[in-house]
């Protein structure tokens, strides 16, 4: 949900700043989509490695430890 709000406004407010340079640049949408993409797969891979580990633990180690 972020990333739909936050691609329109960070992809103008870029617009906006690279204007007033020379040499013009444009940004392409697929940027953001890029950036999207990869930040949801980082999370992603995240969450799931965490989830798996969490699932293999043998309980009796936690909660003799605890």
């Amino acid at each position: 949900m972020a990333l739909v709000i936050a691609s329109p406004l960070a992809w103008w407010a870029m617009n906006k700043w690279l204007a007033g340079f020379t040499y013009k640049i444009d940004m392409e949408w697929w940027m953001f989509a890029l950036a999207g993409v990869l930040t949801v797969l980082v999370a992603l891979l995240t969450v799931s490695f965490q989830s798996i580990k969490a699932a293999l633990m043998n309980p009796v180690k936690s909660l003799r430890s605890e």
